[in-house]
């Protein structure tokens, strides 16, 4: 053992030892109960960066634990590879997708490789390789069959920068989650996958799933949003046809003065077609829908509309309703056509002011009555109905049920449940994805491509611009096919699969990446699934996670699977963030731009001024407060960054970088090797304490601290994933050795307490630190790596404190004896005393005038 720590040659030592033992391979094991590990694998960018390690580190703590426990773990890695931002990246490189992907993977491992992370590499997978998205446009005619993918037109959310679709979730304040730009309404065909159909069951498994964060479940309720209310028909005037609302504040419909439709509303144009508001209306629909729609819906967006020149009449009340195209309606909630009540919603009452239309009061708050004239904001809660015909006195919520069995019994309309959920649309104007395994026939319609036929490959021969846009659609070999029902010319589809799909059910793949009958082994995935803890992002929330639950389900009704859910826990770690700094000059700077003058004031490399030091920010490479791991692995070695990692902050919380944390955590390590170190002849040939005989004095304290240690380091680690706290009391531990070693405690029946002491704070801090804990345990004179050992149980009876006698007096009087731990403090031996059942007869139910507490010796009570 050398006299100083040296990571680089340490630290490749024991990965290439893990990976010849292929000790983090495994297979099912009836015989041990199973635990899935997984972080949300990563797109192949080229590098890792502080996010994925800490995310990575953080599994891997888990994973090394749980398999000293004597779990059979399963804790795999793969590549989420498909994409926008690989084909834009390669298109910038000048290079092929592929290329770019395939090297970036092999970059990656090689860096996770190096962090010694505990990955079972035989199941790695990635989602562009053929062997994996086969099965996938499998699943994809399985869900066709049963009616759960579908084609058709629909406005759709259009990046003309990226060239392709967007789902609703992909659309971030009316920007391209992608590339940040701007977002316009486009109407396409396009391939949906049918969620709406699991609506119900996704949302009440919301209940069910304990192990989720409550405020990620909260924002898949929002998403899902279910709605309980009517379907109310307004009947056209001067026509048979009527306008259908969803709404659910039926109890408001006697205060409908107005229709307001979406401008994608099929009846938007008809409605003004041959009248004199035509151009008017026309006009207004092509602004508006240049506009984003979260900006429409926006409570500060300015309201405004356009007449269509046609009338509607209230069920209700048989009164005339102006019907109005509105900027604020979208057609993807309800029906895109909405019973305006000016009085009851606030969007319509400034509506209603600023175009002149009607106010009519039908819910007054209790024990108050509104006046019309006096209103300046709408009335929006429940109240009793008035001038509501026959359910004027009723409660709100006691009216939408009368008023719903009205509807149906009269035929006007019906109670009804909305989703704010919409199907899932898949398809993508990108060539840098799965193809859909669709075939378009001039006689035939839309045919599915046959099993035995499958792949459809993704050519990997086209040539992409900068312009962008997918080249499929003019590689002739690749669309030009023969229909499989009649044997004529077809066209293949040229979208291909929005990459949510792949992320949607790679986990399940990863129980049986070598299964060649299917996309999964039922068997298998049955022993392996659902995934037990889960770590990524908070910002996958509804995604990601909502997708994975839908093919989950979708899997299990098709009987692929048998599991309900598929992540029992989720964590979602916080992010890694940083200070900015920033020169007025030459703008963000990265770290190696700047000199430090002194703590905390940095220098402009390029022209000597002082940086600005901004906020702590989520790294960015745009804002330059990035660190790179590689950099501090050569530096520092990878167990040091994973200690500060795991060290500065619980997992759940955003994690503050600090370069003198990450020296701290190089610091420690160097003090845990010299004590392992200076110790090692002493300890050679020592056997650890095995409680064979009592222990007294520092032995004891000693042996109490490090089962101590083995307790609050186990539950720090299984209750609460609180590791810092847990490396804390290791810390303690060893600084609790030192303390020990200091008095020359090297006598015979010492070093069997000193040994079991340095082996534990190896073991219990192993899963944070593998590749020093291993080189350490090896010369502690052990064969075997760490992680092969049993995690230790702590002894009840060892970490009990010696009590402390104290006596305790009334009026100075002797009256009894009590223990306590020589840590109590002043106010816990009082407490201990007057809460003694021998005291209180004593006192007698008088009030204690004063208690004086003598540590270590009496307390006495005066009364």
């Amino acid at each position: 053992m050398q006299s100083r720590y040296n990571p680089a040659k340490i630290e490749p030592k024991w990965q290439n030892v893990w990976e010849k033992g292929r000790i983090f391979e495994v297979s099912e094991d009836e015989s041990k109960p199973k635990y899935y590990l997984l972080e949300m694998f990563p797109y192949p960018s080229g590098r890792i960066h502080m996010g994925h390690v800490r995310n990575y580190t953080i599994g891997d703590v888990v994973a090394r634990y749980k398999k000293m426990r004597g779990f059979n773990v399963i804790h795999p890695m793969g590549w989420d590879a498909f994409g926008m931002p690989a084909e834009n990246a390669a298109i910038k490189a000048k290079s092929h997708p592929a290329t770019w992907t395939y090297t970036n993977i092999a970059q990656m491992k090689e860096q996770l490789k190096q962090m010694g992370f505990s990955y079972d590499w035989t199941r790695e997978l990635a989602t562009c390789d053929v062997s994996y998205y086969r099965w996938e446009q499998l699943l994809f005619l399985k869900m066709y069959e049963r009616g759960l993918a579908y084609r058709e037109k629909a406005y759709v959310n259009w990046c003309a920068t990226c060239q392709t679709v967007l789902a609703n979730e992909q659309v971030e304040a009316g920007l391209c989650w992608r590339c940040s730009e701007t977002v316009e309404q486009k109407e396409m065909s396009q391939w949906f996958l049918k969620i709406t159909d699991y609506a119900d069951e996704l949302l009440e498994y919301c209940d069910r799933m304990p192990g989720w964060p409550e405020r990620v479940l909260i924002m898949q309720r929002n998403w899902i949003g279910k709605s309980e209310g009517a379907l109310i028909n307004f009947p056209m005037e001067d026509s048979e046809e009527h306008i259908q609302v969803f709404t659910t504040r039926q109890d408001t419909v006697y205060g409908a003065t107005f229709m307001s439709l979406a401008v994608e509303h099929p009846l938007s144009l008809k409605l003004c077609q041959g009248k004199p508001e035509e151009a008017a209306v026309k006009e207004f629909i092509e602004r508006t829908k240049r506009i984003q729609r979260s900006e429409r819906t926006s409570e500060f967006f300015e309201k405004e509309g356009v007449f269509t020149g046609a009338y509607c009449r209230n069920p209700m009340t048989d009164e005339r309703m102006p019907i109005y195209v509105a900027n604020f309606v979208l057609m993807e909630y309800g029906t895109g056509a909405v019973m305006a009540v000016p009085t009851h919603d606030q969007r319509d009452f400034e509506f209603a002011n600023t175009y002149g239309l009607p106010l009519k009061v039908v819910v007054n708050p209790p024990g108050a009555e509104l006046d019309v004239d006096g209103m300046e904001e709408a009335y929006e809660e429940d109240g009793v109905l008035t001038n509501s015909g026959e359910f004027s006195g009723m409660g709100s919520a006691e009216a939408r049920k009368a008023i719903n069995q009205y509807l149906e019994s009269t035929g006007l309309g019906e109670a009804s449940i909305h989703y704010r959920l919409r199907d899932w649309l898949i398809s993508r104007q990108r060539y840098w994805g799965a193809p859909i395994p669709m075939i378009y026939c001039d006689k035939c319609g839309i045919v599915p491509v046959p099993e035995d036929e499958l792949p459809v490959v993704l050519p990997l021969d086209a040539s992409l611009t900068a312009s962008g846009g997918t080249p499929l659609p003019t590689l002739k070999e690749f669309v030009e096919t023969t229909c499989p029902e009649c044997n004529g010319g077809a066209r293949r589809e040229v979208d291909t699969m929005d990459t949510f799909v792949e992320s949607s059910w790679y986990f399940m793949r990863y129980t049986c990446p070598d299964y060649q009958k299917g996309p999964l082994d039922r068997a298998r995935n049955d022993y392996w699934m659902p995934v037990d803890q889960y770590i990524g992002g908070i910002e996958h929330a509804v995604l990601h996670l909502l997708y994975s639950r839908f093919f989950t389900k979708v899997l299990r009704d098709m009987g692929m699977v048998g599991q309900d859910e598929p992540f029992t826990n989720l964590l979602t770690q916080g992010m890694v963030c940083k200070e900015t700094l920033r020169c007025p000059e030459h703008g963000w700077l990265a770290p190696e731009d700047t000199d430090e003058e002194k703590p905390e004031v940095y220098q402009c490399r390029k022209c000597g001024t002082v940086a600005e030091i901004g906020r702590k920010e989520k790294m960015s490479k745009s804002k330059g407060n990035v660190v790179d791991p590689g950099d501090l692995v050569e530096r520092y070695g990878a167990d040091t960054v994973r200690l500060f990692c795991l060290f500065a902050s619980p997992p759940e919380r955003d994690l503050e970088w600090s370069d003198r944390g990450v020296e701290g955590s190089a610091r420690f390590l160097n003090r845990l090797w010299r004590l392992v170190y200076e110790e090692r002849q002493a300890l050679q040939g020592v056997t650890s304490y095995d409680s064979s005989h009592p222990l007294e004095g520092e032995l004891r304290a000693l042996h109490r601290k490090t089962h101590q240690t083995i307790k609050k380091v186990t539950e720090d680690i299984e209750q609460r994933f609180h590791f810092n706290t847990a490396i804390s009391a290791v810390m303690e531990l060893v600084n609790a050795i030192y303390q020990f070693r200091s008095d020359d405690n090297h006598d015979p029946q010492a070093l069997p307490v000193l040994r079991l002491a340095v082996e534990m704070a190896l073991v219990l801090i192993s899963p944070m630190i593998p590749h020093i804990a291993d080189e350490m345990w090896e010369v502690l004179g052990h064969e075997n790596s760490v992680v092969e050992e049993q995690w230790p149980q702590w002894d009840e009876e060892a970490i009990e404190e010696e009590k402390q006698l104290i006596v305790v007096q009334v009026n100075g009087k002797l009256r009894n004896r009590i223990y306590v731990s020589p840590s109590a403090s002043n106010e816990e031996i009082q407490e201990t005393a007057l809460n003694d059942e021998r005291i209180k007869t004593f006192i007698g139910g008088q009030p204690v005038r004063k208690v004086v507490v003598v540590p270590g010796r009496l307390v006495n009570v005066v009364i």
